[in-house]
């Protein structure tokens, strides 16, 4: 049977598949739309074993709070041109509603939720697949639970954070938090929650750089955890100065709002960005 113009556009809206796509589909399936979605759905699979060992670089990173509950997640993809189109970025903008409506374990957990239409997002993303020729995945999932939550999206859409804390607090003040983790990057909110390999690490690289400049061996452990100190001024999110602010530390700045405030957790995920 001929395939009209508006077969190929309805196909089109339902899919987001080009039109060549949805004419070649409309055509094999004679018309029937179901089967037309379903050779649509089939190509994206292809598509997506055929560049399963590509690198996706590219994406998208959004992040969301709604009350106690915050989410970040990156969808990804091989190209830049593909990161910034307003389909791929609505696709993310849905997935990161389900997470925060079903709030998720895991990420595998969120890939096998589903959409309106009954749908894993594993499934769509692989349709989505089909439509562009682009490996994408979803690169990551993160959440965080507090008394209170805050997002921040950086201009780009490839950077986001999301903070949570012990008390309700002011808008401002909390995505002044959100602000500092995304342009400090720092690896844990206090001192007591840096790992041991890392702390091991950085006393051995003062040891060694203390030996390299002639100081006496029973100075070495003194001078290391001098170093440390330091290390977990720049890198521990309450003992960071303030970037608004750098007379006062991040501490400082909560215990200004309430005596007791402070950060419990924080996540931070970005792509191709510092």
């Amino acid at each position: 049977m001929a395939v009209t113009m508006a077969d190929i556009s309805h196909l089109r809206k339902m899919s987001g598949a080009g039109m060549m796509d949805c004419k070649k589909a409309l055509e094999e399936a004679n018309g029937d739309f179901d089967k037309a979605m379903e050779i649509i759905r089939k190509k994206g699979q292809a598509v997506a074993a055929k560049r399963s060992d590509r690198e996706a670089v590219e994406g998208c990173v959004l992040a969301k709070e709604d009350g106690e509950f915050a989410a970040i997640v990156a969808l990804k993809c091989e190209t830049d041109f593909v990161a910034k189109n307003e389909q791929f970025i609505e696709l993310t903008q849905d997935i990161l509603n389900v997470a925060i409506a079903k709030k998720p374990a895991s990420r595998e957990e969120l890939l096998a939720s589903p959409f309106a239409d009954g749908r894993s997002i594993q499934e769509h993303i692989t349709d989505r697949i089909g439509v562009t020729g682009e490996k994408m995945e979803l690169g990551f999932y993160e959440y965080t639970t507090g008394v209170s939550t805050v997002s921040y999206i950086h201009p780009g859409n490839k950077l986001a954070t999301i903070i949570a804390f012990n008390q309700t607090t002011d808008h401002q003040v909390a995505r002044d938090i959100a602000m500092q983790v995304a342009a400090m990057n720092p690896i844990a909110v206090r001192p007591d929650e840096v790992c041991q390999k890392t702390i091991d690490q950085e006393l051995e690289i003062a040891r060694d750089k203390a030996r390299e400049a002639g100081k006496a061996e029973n100075l070495l452990d003194r001078i290391a955890q001098g170093a440390l100190q330091k290390y977990f001024k720049e890198n521990t999110l309450l003992q960071q100065e303030f970037i608004k602010d750098a007379k006062m530390t991040i501490e400082q700045y909560l215990q200004k709002q309430s005596k007791d405030l402070t950060v419990v957790a924080f996540k931070r995920v970005s792509l191709n960005v510092d």
